[in-house]
């Protein structure tokens, strides 16, 4: 039993609660896992092998008991340094908030532990999570474990390339602009972006976020399975009053027509031969299993790309060139300039402007959603980016930026989206799709994942070489 560390969360909470398995003797594995492989990709920065055990073996006293341990019960997981875990600090990537540490739980990670879960550490993310790449001056950088040359994606790097390894069954994320669904499609992973409203948020060791980031930054799940992302979206969805903007909407809705808008291209944007076989090749999955699926032109994405940075830069108002400044990541720093380039001078009139803006954009696209519950498009127009790419030249940044239009896109209005790892290719390089829904629609985003995933090749841990 000494690799239960390769076991999805769903095989290990059955195990687990018909005590075939006990939650410490999976959390010795994972621990030891951790052990064997994050010194050569850097992906937890703080482990927590104490705090497991204690609560591993609280799992196993609830089974003794007869009691109801959790949905998942000795679960191994792990947490992103953005976002508040007792008794440890929320860096944020940042040698600035060593110090912060965290009084309480936010309500993703009481979840978490509510539901029976085992955190056995804290994952790593870019300075400020303002990256498709992680790499500080806090924490050092994150490897791919399937190829050290490819990022790990961002701002969830850390989650990311822990669960690709086996550091965990699911990795908590948090995703702005893509920072759950790329790290997925750069690890060979699934990963869910829930609809604004679903997972409740709330860091007490700070101040409250700026109304930019408080409309567009959810928490979600990272794992090798969709079953698992299924499994983590469902935990990690229980209301929290300390969270004003989560709705109490049923996780599962009435069912719709299985039909799927296929945008190879959304917005004009230039997709590379690998990303568009990916897609055809989801596609043709899904119909195989009863999906319409029909290529024809979604809603624009341009204009809420464009609206989206605005209100993202917003929230860096005021003293922001100090703070990066007395950060000092050089990474930041270029990422901020040049994000800024593309943003221009939010003053209020922007922002009131891109607010006013953003509910004609939703009812475009809720429109559009009923005609199509679904869309289908990339992730990334690219494959996995070199390694800090962003920051080789300002030419480099821009072909990032363009090749990452349907993340930045999407999130403007509060929209779920899945990325489904299809498959993994040369130079162990992974591949994948995303799948776009109307608000709160979930459920179609992760029965649609279901049937991609099914019909293809299964994923099994990575051993990082």
């Amino acid at each position: 039993m000494s690799e239960l560390w390769r076991m999805s969360a769903t095989e290990t909470a059955t195990l687990v609660k018909n005590k075939e398995v006990s939650a410490v003797e999976v959390t010795k594995a994972a621990l030891g896992r951790l052990e064997d492989v994050n010194p050569s990709i850097n992906a937890v920065i703080y482990e927590l092998p104490e705090e497991a055990m204690k609560a591993a073996e609280a799992v196993d006293k609830k089974i003794a008991a007869g009691e109801d341990a959790g949905p998942l019960a000795g679960v191994p997981v792990t947490t992103k340094l953005s976002v508040d875990q007792k008794g440890t600090a929320t860096t944020n990537g940042l040698q600035l908030q060593m110090e912060l540490i965290a009084t309480q739980d936010t309500p993703v990670i009481a979840n978490m532990r509510d539901a029976g879960a085992v955190i056995i550490g804290r994952t790593n993310t870019p300075a400020f999570s303002l990256r498709w790449f992680t790499r500080n001056l806090a924490h050092g950088a994150t490897i791919n474990p399937h190829n050290s040359k490819i990022t790990p994606g961002g701002s969830s790097g850390g989650a990311s390339s822990a669960t690709a390894a086996g550091i965990g069954a699911i990795g908590h994320g948090t995703d702005i602009a893509g920072s759950i669904r790329y790290p997925a499609y750069a690890c060979g992973l699934h990963g869910l972006r829930p609809t604004l409203g679903r997972i409740p948020s709330a860091n007490s060791s700070g101040a409250d976020r700026n109304i930019g980031a408080q409309l567009m930054a959810v928490s979600g799940p990272i794992a090798r399975t969709v079953a698992d992302v299924k499994l983590g979206f469902e935990v990690m969805a229980k209301g929290s009053s300390r969270d004003p903007w989560w709705v109490p909407v049923p996780l599962e809705m009435p069912a719709q027509e299985k039909k799927i808008a296929l945008a190879i291209n959304p917005s004009g944007m230039k997709v590379d031969r690998h990303v568009e076989a990916a897609l055809r090749d989801a596609a043709s999955r899904l119909e195989a299993a009863g999906w319409s699926v029909e290529e024809v032109a979604i809603p624009d994405m341009r204009e809420a790309c464009r609206l989206q940075i605005v209100l993202w830069m917003a929230e860096f108002r005021g003293n922001a060139e100090a703070i990066f400044a007395a950060e000092g990541d050089p990474d930041a720093i270029a990422v901020y300039q040049n994000i800024s380039r593309h943003a221009g001078e939010p003053d209020l009139d922007a922002v009131l402007d891109a607010l006013q803006k953003r509910v004609t954009l939703m009812r475009e696209w809720k429109l559009f959603f009923d005609q199509y519950p679904l869309v289908l498009c990339p992730v990334s127009g690219e494959q996995p980016f070199p390694d800090h790419l962003d920051v080789e030249s300002l030419e480099a940044f821009d072909r990032v930026f363009e090749a990452q239009l349907p993340q930045i896109a999407t999130p403007f209005m509060g929209l779920p989206g899945l990325a489904v790892t299809t498959g993994i290719g040369e130079n162990n390089i992974p591949i994948g799709v995303q799948l776009l829904a109307s608000h709160f629609r979930e459920d179609m985003l992760l029965a649609a994942g279901e049937d991609i995933e099914s019909a293809g090749p299964s994923f099994p841990v990575v051993t990082p070489k």
